[in-house]
């Protein structure tokens, strides 16, 4: 583009606001001493206290400085205050980056970060380098400009080491200049005929030597009035193989021109769309188009915006596209760099429709939902929906029956949580393409998973269409006549990007439209909703009515779609609300994670979790989704080995062993609770990597939703394996027992000893009790009824005498007590939940590794002892068992052929009563 000039505005990836760069000299030669003011007001970097970093370099990013991320070897801005930042290129711009007297130089490159890591500008910010003489226009920005009779064009161009300048218009001089800028105002009238282009040009003049800009304009007329098609809706209309209809809600605007590849960018006549007065919708249809050709395009509105359409299911970002890999959505169309700048969508039309192997599917009831949240980034490295298929072995082993994603609809950026997002038509293609997320939802059906979308209604961020299209620049907020966002967030403090108006009718719609569409399009199976407390303009209140009524007209229209459709709130509302919603057949967010992990760390006082009881707040039925870790919240895992109870000098819960066994002790009461629980990914491991964790190894909020590592290894630790076991135990038992169904159910869970009382049908009865103290102690479960009961983990049978008969447990140990006998699950018969049955070693060597023919693998027994040797790939599944029986005390010895193995990377695996070895084998 040509007019980069005194001002640089710069898209930041996170918010999309603008980082303002201002130069002195305002035209600088690479001989010149410059100074760079940079300010980041309403930017991510706005009031941020630390230092503020330049990667910067030349031309091409030739000469760059330092290296990234050094914060010893790299320019650093001095602070000026009031979010501003000073930058001196000295002694001049050539040595400053060490480039020789030969080169030419034609601009300056810059990224500028946070000294944390936590923040950067993006895209890349080029500032131009002048030479020699030079003409531009400032004004208009756009170099074809439409006017009806009567506006007027104001004119600004600049001519840099210029000794005169003159304006022409269509050959004939107009203004003209002594000095390097020229300033005039075209009025536009009839001696303009309709869409004739006129041309202007600025030349500008020094020793001889002549430079020259061009724009062109023209007299438009008003848009023809003519009403929608019937039956046509806003976004794309497929007509037919060669035939499209767009249209888009638009009222306040002017008039709009449809560009993109089928017009070459340009705002040619006949893509001038109709407007139709009744509706405030603009249209057009286009024809000629190429059966299944991907066509780019965009709205150009009023001449000077440029938006994609809010309803398309594809999108085109020239500052994201670029880093997504081939391997992650294979042959991407490119972005028409050069034709056209900001975010831009795309259409298609003979699409092959996907063949879904599950037409209807089913989804849990309430009460047998075991809910996984995952976000795709940090759960697989691929962070693609095809790996994502590829891994469901380990959740359905693991016995999750709902997966619910974090937002996978187009967000801004590419490494993100997904809570800013712009379209919400269009899956993120950081994660694939979208046939790759209905093939994923497709299987997760035949595995009986069902599939919730965690979607961001409260809030929309800057790159959204709608935003864009009703925006009050002089203030940076959405215009008071936007008929979808309120101008200012009216529940501070929760407030992010800008606040959809629920009460519009206008965004009623819209939220209608997006749920029918992902439900009937994708097949999925309900929603997370984020923060439906922000559904109101009546302020951050503990009762909202209107807030009440709105939920429902949603929910409504979602069950008008899907009957059985999931309704999930995080609402964070006064329980009389969330009562209301609950009892009308929404579910909602549960946080119960401080009071577990107060529970599992062994700090009493705050740890009575009964709260994850819907009874104990009152609600009808079991529509509380209760959690003790969530992406919002610090991982369990962390807090107890970091803030674990250590007073007692033999029993120290920071220890990573005995976490484990606190972190299985605090599922145990947390999964059977009746009513759907949550799992968030990995907490079935022991992860533990604080929410805070950066990526050079400390701890700040600053990373807080930066990457973290999905860290599979943990499989190969047989402490994190038997956690993982007892979460896939306690998922069976709340599927298929009944006792874990019902409504009569007692929770006394406020001092050490805690346990839960299940009283379930034909008087099976379940007790669950634990230990959450240091130090061993009495507990006195409250048996039901006297007879005898079955202990789940050691299938031990309890002659019950009396009810209230007391027995001893050990710091950190839990017992699930039935009436009923429960089967225990093999795979559980490696490791126990009290430290002190987990002190048996394992000597174990495997040979040769890497291996291509054959492998041996010897181990020493210290007594005779059964022992299973098994061959799994990276996701956990079972390739063979190698061996199954019962080895003599001592060294033993077992080889195998591996022939038909795969090459690959794999995990061995031996298992004795109470211990396992595992680690990884290669085969070449």
């Amino acid at each position: 583009m040509k007019k980069q000039i005194l001002i640089i505005l710069v898209a930041l990836l996170s918010s999309q606001l603008f980082a303002q760069v201002t130069l002195s000299p305002a035209y600088p030669t690479a001989d010149d001493e410059v100074t760079l003011t940079l300010d980041v007001t309403d930017t991510d970097l706005e009031n941020y206290a630390g230092e503020i970093y330049a990667h910067t370099g030349v031309n091409e990013w030739d000469h760059v400085i330092g290296d990234w991320g050094n914060n010893d070897n790299q320019p650093m801005l001095t602070a000026l205050g009031d979010n501003k930042f000073e930058l001196l290129i000295t002694p001049d711009i050539r040595q400053f980056y060490g480039a020789s007297q030969s080169e030419v130089l034609t601009r300056m490159c810059f990224v500028f970060r946070a000294g944390d890591g936590s923040a950067q500008t993006s895209p890349d910010i080029f500032l131009d380098i002048y030479e020699s003489l030079t003409a531009r226009f400032v004004l208009p920005e756009e170099e074809t400009v439409y006017k009806e009779s009567g506006e007027s064009i104001e004119v600004e161009a600049a001519g840099p080491f210029s000794e005169n300048m003159e304006l022409l218009i269509n050959g004939e001089i107009v203004a003209s200049s002594t000095s390097t800028t020229i300033n005039y105002q075209i009025d536009i009238t009839d001696i303009y005929p309709d869409w004739e282009l006129q041309e202007a040009i600025v030349n500008a003049h020094s020793a001889g030597t002549t430079e020259s800009d061009t724009f062109w304009f023209a007299r438009r007329p008003s848009p023809n009035i003519a009403a929608v098609p019937d039956g046509m809706v806003d976004g794309i209309n497929y007509i037919d193989d060669n035939t499209v209809l767009l249209s888009i809600f638009a009222p306040y605007h002017d008039y709009i021109f449809v560009i993109g590849d089928f017009n070459n960018w340009e705002t040619e006549q006949e893509y001038y769309m109709n407007f139709d007065e009744n509706t405030n919708r603009y249209w057009l249809e286009i024809s000629g188009l190429e059966a299944q050709k991907e066509y780019i395009y965009q709205y150009l509105v009023d001449g000077n915006l440029r938006i994609g359409d809010p309803y398309a299911d594809k999108v085109s970002d020239p500052w994201n596209d670029k880093y997504i890999s081939n391997a992650t959505y294979p042959n991407l169309i490119s972005y028409p760099e050069g034709k056209t700048e900001g975010v831009a969508t795309v259409l298609q039309t003979a699409q092959e429709a996907f063949e879904w192997e599950i037409d209807n599917f089913t989804p849990p009831q309430p009460e047998k939902m075991v809910v996984y949240e995952l976000l795709m980034r940090d759960f697989i490295e691929a962070h693609d929906f095809q790996t994502m298929i590829d891994t469901l072995s380990y959740l359905k082993r693991l016995g999750v029956n709902v997966i619910e994603l974090m937002p996978v609809n187009e967000f801004e950026g590419n490494l993100s949580w997904g809570y800013n997002p712009d379209y919400y038509f269009a899956p993120d293609k950081y994660y694939g393409p979208k046939e790759d997320v209905k093939a994923f939802i497709d299987e997760c059906h035949k595995n009986d998973i069902a599939v919730v979308l965690d979607m961001v209604l409260n809030h929309a961020y800057g790159l959204n269409s709608m935003v864009r299209l009703w925006w009050n620049s002089s203030e940076n907020k959405p215009a008071d006549n936007s008929p979808y966002f309120n101008a200012n967030c009216p529940h501070e403090p929760y407030c992010w990007g800008y606040d959809f108006n629920h009460e519009s009718v206008h965004t009623q719609a819209f939220v209608d439209r997006i749920n029918k569409y992902w439900i009937e399009e994708y097949k999925i199976d309900g929603f997370r909703f984020d923060y439906t407390k922000g559904f109101t303009n009546s302020g951050n209140t503990g009762y909202d009515a209107t807030r009440i009524e709105l939920l429902k007209r949603m929910a409504d229209q979602i069950w008008a779609t899907k009957s059985d459709a999931y309704v999930i709130l995080e609402h964070w509302a006064d329980n009389t609300e969330e009562k209301i919603l609950a009892n009308y057949g929404m579910m909602l967010w549960g946080n119960s994670n401080h009071n577990y992990c107060e529970a599992a760390m062994g700090w009493i006082p705050e740890s009575n979790f009964e709260w994850i009881s819907y009874k104990k707040r009152g609600w009808n039925d079991p529509h509380l989704v209760g959690f003790m870790e969530s992406h919002d919240e610090e991982r369990l895992m962390f807090k107890v080995e970091e803030y674990g109870n250590s007073n007692v000098s033999n029993y120290n819960i920071k220890d990573t062993t005995i976490g484990l066994q606190r972190a299985a002790l605090a599922a145990t009461f947390m999964i059977p609770v009746p009513g759907p629980k949550m799992i968030w990914q990995f907490g079935e491991r022991g992860y533990d990597y604080s929410i805070n964790w950066c990526t050079n190894g400390t701890i700040s909020e600053d990373c807080r939703v930066g990457e973290k590592p999905p860290k599979w290894d943990y499989m190969n630790d047989f402490r994190r394996e038997y956690v993982y076991n007892v979460y896939r135990a306690l998922i069976d038992l709340k599927k298929n027992e009944t006792a874990f169904h019902t409504s009569n159910f007692d929770m006394n869970t406020s001092g050490d000893i805690k346990n839960i009382k299940l009283y379930g049908a034909n008087s099976e009865d379940v007790i669950i009790v634990g230990n959450f103290g240091n130090e061993s102690g009495t507990a006195t479960p409250g048996f039901t009824k006297t007879g005898v009961w079955y202990e789940f983990f050691t299938q031990e049978e309890l002659q019950v005498t009396s009810t209230g008969q007391s027995l001893s447990l050990k710091a950190g140990e839990y017992r699930i007590y039935s009436t009923k006998k429960y089967i225990k699950p093999t795979y559980l018969n490696t490791g126990v939940n009290s430290p002190e049955d987990n002190n048996n070693t394992l000597s174990v060597e495997v040979w040769p590794n890497p291996a291509t023919n054959s492998v041996n693998i010897s181990f020493v027994l210290e007594n005779s002892d059964n022992a299973v040797i098994e061959i799994t790939d990276l996701s956990g599944r079972k390739v063979s068992t190698i061996e199954n029986r019962k080895f003599s005390r001592g060294s033993n010895q077992v080889s195998f052929d591996i022939n038909n193995y795969a090459k690959g990377i794999y995990i061995y695996k031996i298992r004795t009563s109470n211990a396992l070895v595992s680690g990884k084998l290669i085969i070449e």
